[in-house]
C-alpha cells in the first residue's frame, strides 16, 4: 500500500458495514429476498395506515388508533436499515459516513423506542376494553390516546438523542469495520478506544428500563386480563375476549423475543453473528408480518378495504363517463 492509500485508510473518518456476507454469490441471492420482504412491509403498513386514516370509524376507534401509529413506526424502523443493507448487497459499497452512522443509529433507536411503548398502550387499551367496559370511552377518549401516542414518540426523540450525544464524543482509533448491516450501538462501543463504561451502566439501567418497563405493563395488562376473561362463564365469550388480544400479543412475541436478548447484556457478550440475525427479525420480519398479524382475521379491517376498491371503483366510473 503507498504511502497516499495509508494517509486516505488512517484519515478515513467513516466505518465500514460488513453486511450479511461477504460471499457476492450469497449476496447475490439475498438481495431479491430481502427486497421482496422490504416492499411488501413498505406496501402491508402503508395499506394499514391508510385504512385507518381514511377510516374516521376506525382513526377514532383507540386500538386502530395505535395501530395507524405502529405502522407508520414500522415503515420508519425497516426504513432506517434495511435499503442500506440492499444496497451493500447489489453495490458492493459498504462504507458509512460518521455522521451517517450516528444519524441511522438515531433514527433506528427512535423507532425501535416507539415501537416498545406503542405496544404498551395498546395492551392497556385491551386492559381497559376487557376489564373495564363500562369506563372504556371514557378511559380511552381520544385525547388520552393522542397523548399516550404523542408520549411514544416524544420519549422515543429523548432516548436516542441521549445516546447518540454520548456516542458522538467518542473516539474511533482502531479498526472501523462493523460486523453488522446497519450502524447499532453495540458494535460501535465495542469499536470505540473512549471510556465507554457511563454508556455502557446507562444501557443497563436507562436503557432495560425504557425496554422492560413497557413490557411489564403489557404482562401486567394481560395478566388481569385473564383473571377477567376467566371469570366468565361461557366459553364463546372467552373465545371472543382472547380473540381481541391475539394480534397483539403475536406481535409482542414477534418483537420482544428477539430484542431481549440481544440488548439486555453487556456489550463485551456482543455477538456480531448473533445480533445480525436476531436483527433481521425485528427489522425486516417483524414488520413485514404485523400489518397480516392485524388484518388476517380482522373483518373491521377487510370492511375498511372493501370501501376503499369501492370509492376507487367508483372514480373510475366517474371519469370514464364524464
Amino acid at each position: 500500500m503507498g504511502r497516499e492509500e495509508q494517509e486516505n485508510h488512517t484519515y478515513f473518518a467513516g466505518f465500514i458495514l460488513l453486511g450479511l456476507s461477504s460471499s457476492p454469490e450469497f449476496q447475490g441471492l439475498l438481495f431479491p429476498i430481502f427486497l421482496s420482504m422490504y416492499l411488501l412491509s413498505l406496501l402491508g403498513n402503508f395499506l394499514i395506515f391508510l385504512l385507518i386514516f381514511s377510516n374516521s370509524s376506525l382513526y377514532y376507534a383507540p386500538m386502530y388508533f395505535f395501530l395507524s401509529h405502529l405502522s407508520l413506526a414500522d415503515l420508519g424502523f425497516t426504513s432506517t436499515t434495511v435499503p442500506k443493507m440492499l444496497h451493500i448487497l447489489v453495490s458492493q459499497t459498504n462504507t458509512i459516513s460518521h455522521n451517517g452512522c450516528l444519524t441511522q443509529m438515531y433514527f433506528f433507536v427512535v423507532f425501535c423506542t416507539t415501537d416498545n411503548f406503542l405496544l404498551a398502550s395498546m395492551a392497556f387499551d385491551r386492559y381497559v376494553a376487557i376489564c373495564h367496559p363500562l369506563r372504556y370511552t371514557t378511559v380511552m377518549s381520544y385525547k388520552r390516546c393522542l397523548l399516550l401516542a404523542a408520549g411514544s414518540w416524544l420519549l422515543a426523540h429523548v432516548h436516542s438523542l441521549l445516546y447518540v450525544l454520548l456516542v458522538s464524543d467518542f473516539s474511533f482509533c482502531a479498526s472501523r469495520e462493523i460486523p453488522h448491516f446497519f450502524c447499532d450501538l453495540h458494535p460501535l462501543l465495542r469499536l470505540s478506544c473512549s471510556d465507554t463504561s457511563s454508556v455502557e451502566m446507562m444501557l443497563v439501567s436507562e436503557g432495560t428500563t425504557a425496554l422492560l418497563g413497557p413490557l411489564v405493563l403489557i404482562l401486567l395488562s394481560y395478566l388481569f386480563i385473564v383473571l377477567k376473561v376467566l371469570g366468565v362463564p361461557s366459553a364463546s365469550g372467552k373465545y371472543k375476549a382472547f380473540s381481541t388480544c391475539s394480534a397483539h400479543l403475536t406481535t409482542v412475541a414477534l418483537f420482544y423475543g428477539t430484542l431481549i436478548g440481544t440488548y439486555i447484556r453487556p456489550s463485551s457478550t456482543y455477538s456480531g453473528s448473533r445480533l445480525r440475525v436476531a436483527s433481521i427479525f425485528y427489522t425486516v420480519v417483524t414488520p413485514m408480518l404485523n400489518p397480516f398479524i392485524y388484518s388476517l382475521r380482522n373483518s373491521e379491517i377487510h370492511g375498511a378495504m372493501r370501501k376503499l376498491l369501492q370509492k376507487r371503483r367508483l372514480l373510475r366510473e366517474q371519469r370514464f363517463f364524464s
